[in-house]
């Protein structure tokens, strides 16, 4: 009796051993990999509108350990677009950043990649509308050229931006009345 039950308890052990699915292998670590942007912040003016381009930073997701990159290098940043004209209201509809090499020339994203473009939108979908002296904020986040990581290679950062003009008058109209007594 004592022989089959250390019999039985050794089919069962073998058993619920060989049903136990096996240790999935720990995934390698990711660790964000952080370029700084030199100046942080940039303010451009224009004749309708300025525009400025504060806390950039480039990140890139690494794998600890093989170095193989998991995302490849996006900007980030935060974008304000200012209407300074004094008689023009402007209808946002998009924009494109450009990155410039130091021999004036553009540097192309890698294959595969999309192109940095922006869109200007309200909450409800429709374009964004600036009225003289009203300003727009919108985060940033677009791939960037594994070619501009290299030291000394980015000059600057373009920004070609879509917009309507269209004239913006304010006037006053005074209309004369009076009250009676009932």
């Amino acid at each position: 009796m004592l022989i089959r039950s250390g019999i039985a308890a050794a089919v069962f052990a073998a058993i619920s051993a060989g049903c136990t699915p096996a240790q999935a292998p720990k995934a390698a670590a990711i660790n964000d990999k952080v370029y700084a942007v030199t100046p942080a912040e940039i303010t451009v003016k224009g004749a309708v509108v300025s525009g400025a381009l504060s806390e950039m930073k480039v990140v890139e997701r690494i794998e600890d350990g093989s170095g193989r990159v998991d995302q490849p290098a996006r900007l980030t940043g935060k974008l304000v677009l200012t209407n300074v004209s004094k008689d023009q209201s402007l209808r946002l509809l998009g924009g494109k950043l450009i990155y410039i090499d130091t021999q004036g020339r553009a540097i192309p994203l890698e294959d595969k990649r999309t192109e940095p473009t922006l869109k200007a939108s309200s909450p409800y979908g429709a374009p964004e509308r600036l009225d003289p002296g009203q300003d727009a904020s919108q985060p940033v986040e677009v791939e960037f050229p594994v070619a501009a990581l290299k030291m000394k290679r980015l000059k600057e950062i373009r920004l070609e931006l879509l917009y309507i003009p269209s004239p913006y008058r304010q006037e006053t109209m005074n209309f004369g009345v009076s009250i009676t007594q009932p």
